[in-house]
């Protein structure tokens, strides 16, 4: 007689666990891109991935730990996709073209299918306060900071002399808002490819754009 199949292992249990919680959040940050954080509800994103709300429930107590735990995995995909590769630069001024070329590289390829998470998630949550909102606001402070970084090295190699780093570091993300939105609202690439040049023209030359 066959004895009785023993239970999978707890390591293997925590292991499937961990696996289908990076599945619901992937999910989760492209239909946030879509339909925005306040919109992403355990009982939507269960219909979506065919789950039971029980199931989620499992992994997220409330809709605003599952909207917190959705806000940290677009951070980590954009970390990826975006920053990641761009850091490999050999120079801090190259690895401000190449943060350039990847972002609008990640809309191009509608990494989220709603364009930049953060870039939406920022207009859609500016006005309620709150821990969503305080996180969503942490990475644009993130973001701005690493460009500001950037800026200061680059000016070290020779590079972008008598920019005040700040206010270009606020240049460059206000231009990645606006491909974000115009991209969006008519799916034209066109819009990226004009993104491309105003920003490679004002980080190549260091001038300042005319009035």
């Amino acid at each position: 007689m066959n004895p009785e199949p023993s239970p999978p292992p707890v390591r293997a249990l925590r292991a499937d666990g961990r696996r289908t919680r990076a599945a619901i959040l992937q999910t989760a940050a492209r239909l946030a891109s879509v339909e925005g954080i306040d919109g992403l509800t355990i009982g939507g994103l269960a219909a979506e991935l065919h789950m039971s709300k029980s199931g989620l429930y499992a992994h997220f107590g409330s809709k605003v730990e599952l909207q917190l735990a959705t806000v940290a995995e677009a951070a980590r995909i954009f970390d990826d996709v975006v920053v990641t590769p761009a850091m490999s630069a050999p120079s801090a001024h190259e690895k401000l073209l190449a943060l350039c070329d990847r972002y609008l590289q990640h809309l191009r390829d509608r990494v989220f299918p709603g364009g930049c998470f953060f870039a939406s998630a920022a207009l859609e949550m500016g006005s309620r306060p709150g821990p969503v909102r305080e996180a969503i606001a942490d990475f644009q402070r993130r973001l701005t900071g690493l460009f500001a970084e950037l800026v200061i090295a680059a000016q070290g190699e020779g590079h972008l002399g008598g920019e005040d780093p700040r206010a270009l570091a606020f240049e460059i993300n206000g231009q990645f808002l606006a491909a974000s939105a115009g991209f969006v609202l008519t799916g034209d690439a066109g819009v990226l490819d004009l993104a491309e040049q105003v920003l490679f023209r004002r980080l190549e030359d260091g001038a300042a754009p005319r009035a």
